[in-house]
């Protein structure tokens, strides 16, 4: 159900908020309406700002409010409650005990809020709760006991949350769960016991977190499984040792890591796995996998596959299993581009032709230097030499991961085993990084230095690093890198420099990076993005440049950026969409602008992305004005459109954007007169929430745009619109004349040169 928007958010307390809904619940039936809400009598449905509700309320849209505190017994007045709305609430606390006398609530949504954590009998009471929302929050520790009265929940969502760590019996109680939701974090360590008590759990998301080894005994206590999916993990390997022993798991997603080889069992205790994606990683072989003998899919796209003979029992093993599979050769060159499910073994050349076999050989020494096998760890009779690992560090063989973070290290150490694929050097104090300074560590997938103070990487800082793929440089002292510091790692792909002291973009290291896939500069002080910055980046596909200082975005910035997916630029000071900019950018699928002092958009504003965004962010920009073509371009690609939390009092109808599945028009003051009727008209033929509504004429306030029939009723050509419609029809294309201001074109236009 909408909930009502104002202009402004009017702060909502809590504790007067109790008093008032306890005196209604007394009342005769014959109640009025309170004026900031809607009261659907016949459903029992109440979305308010403000609230005067009835005991018998089951539905209760708070959304958008200034709450603050949740206080204890908040909700005791309205005990039907089913439906419970609390987003964009800026909750930063939620008392022990906030919701009890809720016993009938199915759905309390806490999203994109404040929370840090949650007391421990912050949810009792909800023992009828089947969803929790708690999706972009703070919360960076969960407490066991936290969820234990929540027996019927079926869906928990934790994700774009901070956690880092899982305690053991984190989810204790929850026996009906389906689907946990934890992506978007920065876990790296998960208790041994930290999903043990979740009997039901069938879907359980793990992707983009900070997991560097794949968890197998932990995950193995959710014996139910059946979708796992751990994305965009800096995983490395995965083998049997690791103990993934999942018997009911059809669905695996590791795609989109830095996996570098896979034991040929890995998988050999998951025997009902149907699906396997493998996609973006750096796997160049792959055995044939022994034990899951229902696999039908295995995903392959964007590894640097080799095609040599290596590869012919995988072949073999992909037609005697049945397995459909995707991917192309990288290697060697006559087979470059070739469709692995086109192959077939004898395709594959064998030692025999020496001539053949020699020029392989260069062609692999050219594509870089292979990981050695790994295989499980040797019994205590087979002989090991003891790897080295500097004092104070720790450094495991088994994951081939080395750790010195909070050592207190006032310089890069040296002598770690020369297979580490992972070094986390965070939380020491390397006022510089020197030259060379990883020796012999060439097999290095991800390096950490976040917190350290760095405030220059000297050139050649990164020599020998062939296969590095992560670099974290988070939370330091930089104001520049060049591109000297960065080679000697052409594989790099994401390079994270968040909270730092940038002024302007690196775009020369950048375009020294042919590999670079993600770049994060959030939260830095860039100005200004000049011509050159981010283009000619052939296989960048997400940059994010939220939080810096930007009022300027020069043609030719971005593009040519062939391979540019999503591009972050809100929280900046850019007073124009810089449509200019936008050219060259054919695969762009996400823009955000939120945050921006916008004010108006212009006819064509999005224009050179129209074919391809499916994602436009425009919400908190200040936009009192949109002009009739300002969307024009964007048709059916577009999926999602946020405007909400601007000052929009008009909008025009935007029939070309068919295929919308999200439209937020939330906490916008919009004037329900003819002005509007395009609007309302269009709307009534969206099968969407979409959050509008009336603020002004006063006898229209808090009336939603899209059910409010009788404040358009009088308007020129209503009865006549009215009488041609039927069921099946579709809202016209056409606009009424609006009276009142121009559309800025003409002021705005001055601008796009610079644009």
């Amino acid at each position: 159900m909408e909930g009502p928007r104002s202009s402004t958010h009017v702060p909502l307390v809590l504790p007067l908020l109790v008093l008032l809904l306890l005196a209604p619940a007394r009342q005769a039936a014959a109640q009025r309406c309170p004026q900031a809400c809607i009261c659907d009598n016949s459903r029992r449905h109440v979305a308010c700002r403000y609230q005067n509700l009835t005991e018998l309320t089951q539905r209760l849209d708070l959304q958008g409010n200034l709450l603050k505190v949740i206080p204890a017994a908040a909700f005791q007045g309205v005990p039907h409650l089913t439906h419970l709305d609390l987003r964009h609430c800026e909750v930063e606390l939620v008392a022990e005990g906030a919701f009890r006398g809720l016993g009938r609530l199915l759905l309390l949504n806490l999203a994109s809020n404040h929370l840090r954590e949650l007391p421990q009998e912050a949810l009792d009471g909800l023992g009828s709760l089947r969803r929790l929302e708690l999706e972009g929050n703070a919360l960076e520790e969960l407490r066991p006991g936290t969820f234990g009265a929540l027996g019927a929940l079926a869906t928990l969502n934790l994700a774009h949350n901070a956690l880092v760590y899982l305690p053991a019996m984190a989810f204790q109680g929850l026996l009906r769960v389906r689907w946990l939701r934890l992506s978007h974090n920065a876990l790296s360590v998960l208790a041994p016991e930290a999903l043990a008590g979740l009997p039901a759990l069938r879907r359980l998301s793990l992707h983009h977190n900070e997991l560097q080894a794949l968890p197998g005994p932990v995950l193995s206590q959710a014996r139910g499984l059946a979708r796992l999916e751990l994305g965009h993990n800096p995983l490395t390997y995965a083998g049997e040792e690791d103990g993934l022993a999942l018997p009911g798991l059809r669905e695996l997603l590791l795609d989109g890591g830095a996996l570098q080889a896979l034991g040929p069992r890995a998988f050999a205790h998951c025997p009902r796995l149907h699906t396997l994606d493998l996609r973006g990683n750096q796997l160049d072989t792959l055995p044939p996998l022994q034990g899951p003998g229902q696999l039908r899919r295995l995903r392959l796209q964007g590894n640097p596959l080799w095609c040599g003979c290596q590869a012919r029992p995988l072949l073999e093993w992909l037609a005697r299993a049945r397995v459909r599979s995707d991917g192309a050769c990288q290697g060697p060159r006559r087979l470059r581009g070739e469709a692995l499910d086109a192959l077939r073994p004898w395709d594959l050349r064998c030692p025999g032709d020496a001539a053949q076999e020699e020029e392989e050989l260069e062609e692999r020494a050219v594509a870089g230097p292979r990981a050695p096998p790994r295989g499980p760890p040797r019994g205590p009779g087979e002989e090991r030499a003891v790897a080295p690992c500097p004092r104070a560090c720790v450094c495991v063989p088994e994951s081939r991961h080395s750790s010195c973070e909070g050592c207190g290290l006032q310089a890069v150490p040296r002598g770690f085993p020369s297979d580490t694929q992972l070094l986390d050097l965070r939380r020491n104090h390397f006022p510089s990084v020197p030259r060379a300074a990883f020796p012999g560590l060439g097999h290095l997938v991800s390096l950490h230095l976040q917190h350290c103070g760095i405030a220059e990487l000297e050139a050649g800082a990164l020599a020998g690093l062939g296969r590095l793929i992560y670099l974290y440089l988070s939370d330091n002292q930089l104001a520049g890198l060049s591109a000297a510091a960065l080679e000697g790692a052409p594989r790099l792909g994401y390079l994270y420099l968040e909270r730092n002291r940038f002024l302007q973009v690196p775009g020369a290291a950048l375009r020294a990076l042919p590999s670079l896939f993600s770049l994060h500069l959030q939260d830095n002080a860039v100005d200004r993005l000049a011509p050159g910055d981010l283009g000619r980046t052939r296989a960048l596909r997400w940059v994010y440049l939220s939080g810096n200082r930007i009022t300027e975005v020069s043609l030719g910035a971005l593009g040519p950026a062939r391979e540019l997916e999503k591009l972050h630029l809100d929280r900046n000071q850019l007073r124009e969409v810089p449509t200019g900019a936008l050219e060259g950018l054919p695969a762009l699928l996400e823009l955000q602008l939120s945050g921006n002092p916008l004010r108006a958009l212009r006819d064509g504003a999005f224009q050179p992305v129209g074919r391809s965004l499916q994602h436009l962010f425009l919400n908190s920009s200040g936009l009192e004005q949109i002009c009739p073509g300002a969307f024009s371009g964007l048709g059916p690609g577009l999926q999602s459109l946020h405007l909400q939390k601007n000052q929009l009092r008009a909008l025009p109808a935007l029939p070309s954007l068919s295929q919308l599945e999200l439209i937020d028009l939330s906490s916008n003051p919009f004037h329900c007169d003819c002005q509007l009727l395009p609007l309302h008209r269009w709307l009534t033929g969206l099968n969407l929430r979409v959050g509008a509504t009336c603020a002004t004429p006063p006898n229209a306030r808090g009336q939603r745009v899209k059910a409010a029939a009788a404040v358009f009723e009088d308007c020129p050509g209503w009865a006549a619109r009215k009488a041609k419609r039927t069921p099946a029809s579709r809202p016209s294309a056409r606009r009424t004349p609006i009276k009142g201001r121009q559309c800025g074109a003409d002021k705005v236009g001055k601008e796009k040169g610079r644009l």
